[in-house]
């Protein structure tokens, strides 16, 4: 959630106040300077015909029955007509049968909240239309493999008492409903292993994402339970600063991370829950890249090079994330694209080009921040339109393997080892120690 429904709810201003070892293969690639490939004469035609035809072979017996990737996942296995090369919108959906396109950050649960007061019982959601950005309608022609559903309540001051527990129950009911009511689309996942299995059958995977560190309520009992409801990210900060953890927005508070901070992290690392850096401060960025076991993510952000807002990830940390195995999943929102509310899909994808080629396309993956967005990039007007995006990708000539790393094997790649790093940590206790804040009416 980066701005406010159109039409509907707070303003951006009024929200703030409301109640182990992983190898860098970075490429040496310049993505972000490369121009659409054309195809100049027959001859060049055929050659990359032919390379086209090697590399399918090639995928066949690496996907063959009984086949998984280097995770160990048994991805769809689909018989695949030979295109051209230069059918980059052919190739993209051949792409998005074998490997499900994962999306780290989907806002329909709280726009439904804004917008229809959470009752979805008498709401059809196959086909919401504008300006809803998703439905189910629009799933299955964007080819969307998994979806990380957000769960989001407004900020509020966290020295006071709030109801944001109860709030984020809600929004978590609402998900578990919504996918209960659509089992044809629709199907829970808990684990990597429940996304490639869930998109061999043909549905969404859909996940909980929590998407403020402000909703657990300072308790690490609270972020255990949400874990068992089926939260698998959290976001360690909205638009406001936490009693433990720095956000992007207004002055520092703590200077990144505070000792608590550092323990919800640990903690999140021994559930298996992906530690979420979009929205928090540089210094909290940093902090974490220091205090993790496991992997870490942006579920939500951009570039800071090409638009220097304190909410996209800066140069000096991507070039880290390679350490910790971290994934930038890129956002869509045109504020955080072009500093503007004017985007276009190319200008999305030279955000993907850019963390390829600072951090490696190992770490790069899809995160829209649809239905939590009032305006979107031309060219990615809702849910149904990712593969003109993966398309544009193959243009600018990215291969197909680097292509499926961006679209949801990345993030399938950091999902299992965190909850590998979870194994691992199982036989230490859960965390008792409290935090301390004095709360007033």
């Amino acid at each position: 959630m980066d701005h406010t429904l159109q039409g509907t709810g707070p303003s951006r201003s009024e929200k703030a106040s409301l109640p182990i070892a992983f190898t860098d293969k970075r490429s040496t690639y310049p993505y972000a300077k490369r121009r659409p490939t054309s195809i100049s004469s027959p001859a060049r035609l055929a050659a990359l015909l032919t390379a086209a035809l090697a590399a399918i072979l090639l995928l066949h017996c690496y996907w063959g029955p009984g086949a998984g990737d280097a995770s160990g996942f048994k991805l769809a296995n689909v018989a695949e007509e030979v295109l051209p090369y230069n059918d980059f919108l052919g190739r993209a959906k051949q792409i998005l049968k074998r490997v499900p396109l994962i999306d780290g950050h989907n806002d329909l649960p709280f726009s439904l909240q804004m917008r229809n007061g959470g009752q979805i019982n008498d709401l059809n959601l196959t086909d919401l239309g504008s300006p809803y950005h998703t439905d189910m309608k629009r799933l299955k022609s964007g080819r969307v493999g998994a979806q990380f559903w957000s769960a989001y309540v407004p900020c509020s001051d966290y020295t006071k008492k709030s109801d944001d527990v109860k709030f984020t129950l809600e929004q978590i009911d609402l998900v578990h409903r919504m996918v209960d009511y659509y089992p044809e689309t629709l199907e829970f996942a808990r684990s990597s292993h429940d996304i490639a299995r869930i998109h061999k059958h043909g549905r969404v995977a859909s996940l909980i994402g929590l998407e403020g560190g402000h909703q657990i309520d300072n308790s690490l009992g609270t972020l255990r339970q949400y874990y068992d409801l089926g939260v698998r990210y959290m976001t360690l900060t909205h638009t406001c600063h936490t009693a433990w953890a720095d956000s992007c927005t207004g002055e520092p508070l703590h200077g990144g991370l505070t000792d608590f901070g550092e323990k919800v992290v640990r903690e999140m690392n021994r559930l298996g829950m992906l530690v979420d850096i979009s929205h928090v401060s540089h210094d909290t960025m940093r902090d974490v890249l220091r205090v993790t076991a496991a992997p870490l993510f942006f579920s939500h952000s951009s570039a800071y090079e090409l638009c220097k807002i304190p909410r996209n990830v800066p140069d000096d940390i991507l070039r880290q994330l390679p350490e910790k195995d971290g994934v930038v999943m890129i956002n869509f929102y045109p504020r955080f694209v072009s500093c503007s509310a004017n985007s276009t899909l190319e200008l999305v994808a030279d955000h993907i080009s850019h963390v390829a080629e600072v951090a490696g396309p190992e770490h790069v993956g899809l995160g829209s921040d649809f239905d939590g967005i009032d305006v979107v990039p031309k060219g990615l007007e809702d849910v149904s339109k990712y593969p003109d995006l993966i398309a544009e990708l193959l243009r600018r000539g990215f291969s197909e393997k680097e292509v499926e790393g961006i679209v949801g094997k990345n993030l399938l790649r950091i999902l299992e080892r965190t909850e590998q790093v979870a194994k691992k940590l199982r036989g230490e206790k859960p965390a008792e120690v409290k935090l301390p804040v004095n709360k007033t009416c």
